[in-house]
């Protein structure tokens, strides 16, 4: 159950990190990584791996589009 809560969690952090690709609307990255690391913490509570890792990937990818974009463009 907690892994099906993981994935919604990192569904919607997704849906929201879309238009932070977005050029001028990289600095939304700051608010939804943490919905992302929400997921994460929950997927690692979960006896699946599956919500987790996505969650992680989210991390990472996001991080990355903050980083080149400077932390905030």
């Amino acid at each position: 159950m907690l892994n099906i809560v993981s994935i919604l969690i990192g569904v919607l952090a997704l849906l929201l990190g879309l238009p932070a690709f977005l050029p001028f609307l990289g600095w939304a990255n700051w608010f939804i990584i943490p919905v992302a690391v929400v997921g994460a913490v929950v997927g690692a509570l979960s006896s699946r791996n599956g919500g987790r890792n996505f969650n992680l990937i989210l991390i990472v990818v996001f991080g990355l589009r903050l980083m080149l974009g400077g932390g905030l463009i």
